[in-house]
């Protein structure tokens, strides 16, 4: 991505919304950029023909659909074409790197550590959203420890998740009769439709989704109270314990996240540091041998 030193911040970050939606979701229209930046018509209409001007054969109109599409030959020229630029924008996950980052307003003496991103065809995420808007139903084909070269599925998605490093899609699976998480970067080929979903296979019918569950952390008990105190504070902990509430499907990725085996508990307590208070209330959702 070329450091575009001379435009502005605002400039910048309408051209990567630009980008990004294109990219992603396969269509974008000036009513997006106007809703975005609180602009008019006009003025996104000038933000389109002017990213089009800069990016040149990235973006063509199409009369059916009312909007500009990406061309084969698209390029990101103001982002990095990474997944994790379009899902931030969802509000799935506030740590990962903003798609608005990077516009000269770095602070001194900082690193960040760069993990793997995997590999997301946006072609998927752009059929993934899709069908999910209108409540339809995806023909995929899915590559698992099972069956590593991929199997044909027929999902309903309703939510894209990111998730113990990596980001995957909450759908109905027809094969299993329930609702399960896939991975983005394990789906082989493009999604093709298939169809309105049959029966409340959409997000409300996903009873597990819609249920809260409240996680409830306390410093390891086998540590000393100097120690546990030090946790607390390093956790923001209220009384010595921190409440956490997500949905069901997430309170195994949530533990995992922050380090705690729900199946095993570390022989030294100083290497574990956290533990669950009311696992016995949580063993639906971590499964506890």
């Amino acid at each position: 991505m070329p450091a575009n030193a001379s435009l502005t911040w605002d400039t910048l970050a309408r051209y990567r919304l630009v980008e990004i939606l294109a990219f992603w979701e396969g269509r974008v229209v000036a009513a997006q950029l106007g809703e975005a930046f609180g602009i008019g018509r006009q003025q996104a209409q000038k933000v389109l023909r002017r990213y089009r001007e800069q990016a040149p054969g990235n973006l063509t109109y199409d009369e059916s659909r009312r909007g500009f599409l990406p061309t084969a030959d698209f390029q990101p020229r103001f982002t990095r074409g990474r997944v994790e630029e379009y899902l931030q924008l969802l509000g799935a996950h506030a740590d990962l790197d903003s798609p608005f980052a990077g516009l000269g307003l770095g602070a001194a003496d900082t690193e960040s550590l760069p993990l793997p991103s995997r590999a997301v065809d946006p072609h998927v995420v752009r059929e993934l959203v899709k069908a999910a808007r209108a409540g339809r139903r995806l023909e995929v084909t899915y590559a698992s420890f099972r069956n590593p070269a991929g199997e044909e599925r027929i999902l309903v998605p309703h939510t894209l998740v990111f998730a113990a490093g990596r980001w995957h899609v909450r759908a109905y699976c027809e094969k299993h009769r329930d609702f399960r998480d896939f991975v983005l970067s394990r789906f082989r080929g493009v999604p093709e439709d298939a169809g309105e979903m049959l029966g409340e296979h959409g997000r409300s019918g996903d009873e597990a989704w819609q249920t809260r569950v409240e996680v409830r952390l306390i410093p390891d008990r086998r540590l000393p109270a100097e120690e546990r105190e030090m946790l607390a504070v390093d956790y923001g902990m209220q009384d010595g314990e921190l409440a956490l509430h997500c949905r069901g499907p997430l309170v195994l990725y949530a533990l995992r996240e922050l380090g705690v085996n729900p199946h095993h508990v570390e022989a030294e307590p100083r290497a574990q540091q956290i533990e669950v208070a009311n696992r016995e209330a949580l063993a639906e959702w971590i499964l506890w041998a």
